[in-house]
């Protein structure tokens, strides 16, 4: 069953933390047919673990360190009184409250596995003033200066916009709910924005490669069709107001909706 709503369903937002998750393989499935055959595109993770004085440290996980019971009883297993054998746990150490964010690299397997298209649907945390928020622009800018093209999409209304492509050099009208920006390796002066209403159907994007390569396409519908689908969320109450609340433009649509629905 895909979300009664034409384009991003805002109540989607709720559940960000899956949907992101869900979009970023989705988009990794959707792509990989349609590239060239010497590229890949590639699931990659940032993990951020808030430290007691509030900000944040950005991890690559590799290693977890575990820690083996001593046993006496057997491998694993220890032994109680009457003979019975009780199974001991492997523990493992845990960094509690990290916020895990996931993007697509497409590289080239045939230059050392360069990259040559970065993909981000921006989280809300990335959004919000701090030390996530700075890490994030400061791989904006490395994508950037590294001559690779960047992909942003921006499926919340929670902080501010961070696009590479400068909002206040459009025209309040087209500044809307949910946005896009591409910024084309060969070209980093020229950021192509892309408005997503939200009250209208997401587009199909062009996903750049290399300059001789042509474009890629990446069908954001389908993506969020998709995850409302495959996530269960035929349950949504839309009786009540989504979270964070719609803007009085965005207000308005959702009463013409609402009316629809009834």
């Amino acid at each position: 069953m895909k979300s009664p709503f034409p384009g991003m369903d805002p109540y989607l937002e709720q559940h960000w933390r899956d949907v992101l998750h869900a979009l970023i393989t989705y988009a990794r499935d959707q792509l990989r047919p349609t590239l060239p055959r010497d590229l890949r595109p590639r699931i990659e993770g940032r993990v951020f673990i808030e430290s007691d004085e509030g900000d944040y440290h950005e991890i690559y996980p590799d290693v977890h360190v575990v820690e083996y019971p001593k046993t006496q009883a057997g491998e694993g297993l220890s032994a109680e009184a009457g003979g019975v054998a009780v199974a001991e746990p492997i523990l493992v150490h845990v960094d509690r409250e990290p916020s895990s964010q996931g993007y697509i690299e497409i590289v080239d397997v045939g230059s050392g596995n360069r990259v040559v298209t970065v993909i981000e649907f921006v989280s809300p945390t990335n959004k919000l003033p701090g030390k996530v928020q700075k890490i994030y622009l400061k791989k904006q800018n490395n994508v950037i200066a590294a001559g690779a093209s960047l992909v942003e999409i921006d499926l919340t209304r929670s902080g501010k916009r961070l696009l590479a492509g400068p909002m206040e050099l459009l025209p309040p009208w087209q500044r809307t709910s949910y946005m896009a920006c591409i910024t084309r390796g060969w070209k980093p002066d020229v950021a192509e924005l892309y408005p997503l209403p939200l009250s209208e159907q997401l587009p199909t994007l062009r996903i750049p490669l290399r300059e001789s390569d042509v474009d890629a396409t990446l069908n954001l519908q389908s993506l969020i069709d998709q995850c409302y689908e495959n996530g269960g969320y035929d349950n949504i109450d839309y009786r009540q107001p989504p979270a964070p609340p719609l803007d009085p433009d965005g207000a308005a649509w959702w009463l013409r909706a609402k009316g629809v629905l009834s």
